[in-house]
């Protein structure tokens, strides 16, 4: 997303400094309300500019939702307070169609009370070295978990449970690790409090598996004060 943005950027100004993204997304997470900051040369009215950033990154199905002009220091990243991820994990025997490359699918019926008894666990603030890349840069593991809510829909010949996940910030990889550990206690593999014994081991090798990033949503971004608000 950053590539294609800049890439969009540039066809209006020249010599732009670098976007700055509220997080980063793994290949293959979707966005459904990312947050990003540049600083312009000109004095851009903010609809005309959005209009001609969807006009130049139509190719990348992107779609620019909304445009404010912020204080001279606002960050998208550290004015953030808050980070909410959606999962969207499909429970059926036939292959999905329509939905292919935005959701996880299991042919496992899964047991959402298991799931959500093993949540309690990882809520809080903990070491979350289990749940983190071998590969994250993150300065610190100590991460708090504000919730998990695990809700279920239905899906044609099948369910759909979403997981609702919020934090001010996470580590690389971590909700993909949390939902693959939870995938296990739903599925009968792992019983609840495993999930808090992999969370004491505070090692990588106690992790369940990671999931694809198919299913994982940026679904919002949270300020002191919504830079959106009208």
């Amino acid at each position: 997303m950053q590539g294609a943005l800049e890439l969009a950027l540039s066809a209006l100004e020249c010599d732009l400094p670098g976007l700055v993204a509220a997080g980063r997304t793994d290949t293959g997470v979707h966005g459904l309300g990312q947050v990003a900051h540049c600083d312009m040369h000109k004095d851009w009215i903010c609809e005309r500019l959005k209009a001609a950033l969807n006009f130049h990154i139509r190719p990348y199905h992107i779609s620019i939702i909304d445009c404010v002009e912020v204080a001279s220091d606002w960050h998208a990243r550290f004015s953030a307070v808050g980070r909410d991820y959606l999962f969207r994990l499909v429970c059926r025997s036939a292959p999905v169609t329509h939905d292919v490359g935005r959701v996880w699918q299991t042919r496992n019926n899964l047991d959402v009370p298991a799931m959500r008894e093993a949540v309690k666990y990882l809520l809080g603030t903990h070491d979350f070295t289990t749940f983190r890349s071998t590969m994250c840069q993150a300065n610190s593991p100590i991460k708090t978990l504000d919730a998990i809510d695990i809700t279920e829909r239905d899906y044609v010949n099948g369910k759909e449970i979403q997981f609702h996940v919020q934090a001010k910030s996470f580590l690389h990889n971590q909700v993909r690790s949390l939902v693959g550990t939870l995938e296990r206690v739903g599925a009968k593999s792992w019983a609840p409090e495993r999930v808090k014994q992999a969370l004491e081991a505070v090692d990588r090798a106690a992790c369940g598996p990671v999931c694809p990033p198919d299913g994982l949503y940026l679904k919002n971004v949270r300020y002191p004060q919504d830079p959106f608000a009208r």
